[in-house]
């Protein structure tokens, strides 16, 4: 069945993504080259700002790949609760029809017989 908080979960795993999307967008764009900067600098720049992209888009990735398995997982147990209620419903539906069955036939009977009347 399902897991107890798994609404918590899923909206930590979202919030979570949120501010990943936040320290992505805070890096901002490449750096430009700084011409009074020799080549290796401006170089070594571009690698620590590219390193820190990678890395948080690493960790974007991991965080949907978490947030989608609980998502399938709520959605596996609503699927499982749907059949519970269609069999409910069906063996519901068998417990009122054989009900009135009965009934119909007896209705039937008293519907048959008119009563006699009599004259004097």
């Amino acid at each position: 069945m399902a897991k107890v908080g798994a609404g918590e979960i899923i909206y930590d795993l979202r919030k979570k993504i949120q501010e990943i999307r936040h320290d992505l967008n805070q890096l901002g764009d490449l750096p430009s080259d700084i011409p009074e900067m020799i080549t290796s600098a401006n170089l070594l720049r571009s690698n620590e700002f590219l390193s820190q992209a990678n890395d948080k888009k690493t960790e974007l990735i991991s965080a949907y790949e978490n947030y989608s398995g609980e998502l399938e997982e709520m959605l596996s147990s609503v699927f499982e609760i749907q059949k519970d209620l269609k069999e409910i419903l069906k063996t519901q539906s068998s417990m009122l029809e054989s009900k009135k069955k009965p009934s119909m036939i007896k209705s039937k009977k008293k519907k048959a017989t008119k009563p006699k009347s009599t004259k004097k």
